[in-house]
């Protein structure tokens, strides 16, 4: 399963991470694995290259995680929030393939 974690502080999302795999078909023909990588890389290449935000990217197998600065929050609310809303449909197409969780973090 796909466990798409989107981290808020203060109400305003700062980062999100996106970890596994779905397990719907193999590598390489797996729909839901390539629908959530596709637009992960979207809204990171989108972050950085059109808003140009100094974010922490980190990209392995299986894993993409990006965080940015508090104060570019609000600047970034609409795309975070349009790519959650986006993972949250896919989650309830395919139930048991993809988890979207939001978590509230403290500084």
């Amino acid at each position: 399963m796909i466990l798409a974690k989107f981290f808020s502080l203060e109400n305003k999302i700062v980062g999100f991470e996106i970890s596994g795999h779905s397990g719907y078909a193999e590598q390489g023909s797996d729909i839901i694995c390539a629908s959530v990588s596709s637009c992960a890389y979207m809204v990171a290449n989108t972050v950085t290259e059109i808003y140009r935000v100094e974010a922490e990217v980190e990209v392995d197998e299986g894993f993409l995680s990006l965080s940015v600065p508090a104060s570019q929050a609000e600047r970034l609310e609409s795309l975070f929030k349009g790519f959650r809303l986006h993972l949250n449909a896919l989650a309830e197409d395919y139930r048991g393939y993809l988890k979207v969780k939001n978590v509230s973090i403290n500084k």
